[in-house]
């Protein structure tokens, strides 16, 4: 059960989140994925959090004016004080009958903090579901690929 490790956010894109011609700055997406992941981060771990790490974004879609936005985080992984958030955006024309398509997806870490702003040691989930085993998997990869491009 993901209750406690998914969150979902949207929004409809307005005039002042866009450029003249109509695309969505992406900064404002970026935003979104961010408070999507923190919201996600802080349901699970019940205290504040704080992005450390974004993986790289990529737009596939454009987003225009007045679009529906869903950003949708899930907690794939949690570490002793980190947890890695996969935050998965969708776009869609409300004017017509195409349904929603990804836009983008990242990967954000997040990391929780004790109220004195030092990390709080978290509590682990079990992968549970065949998808949510191979999420996990793929975020430990994920994980030492980053660690050992710091060496």
């Amino acid at each position: 059960m993901k209750s406690n490790r998914e969150v979902s956010i949207c929004q409809i894109m307005l005039p002042s989140q866009a450029n003249m011609a109509g695309n969505v700055h992406g900064g404002e997406i970026m935003k979104m994925m961010d408070s999507a992941a923190g919201a996600v981060a802080i349901k699970y771990a019940r205290c504040n959090v704080v992005t450390a790490r974004v993986d790289e974004l990529q737009f596939l879609k454009p987003v225009l004016l007045g679009s529906l936005v869903t950003c949708t985080a899930t907690i794939v992984y949690v570490g002793n004080t980190t947890m890695e958030v996969v935050v998965c955006t969708e776009v869609e024309d409300l004017e017509s009958d195409i349904g929603p398509e990804v836009a983008l997806t990242a990967y954000f870490t997040m990391v929780a903090l004790d109220k004195s702003g030092k990390p709080r040691k978290l509590t682990p989930f079990e992968p549970v579901t065949a998808e949510d085993q191979l999420l996990f998997a793929e975020a430990i990869e994920r994980r030492a690929l980053y660690k050992k491009r710091l060496k």
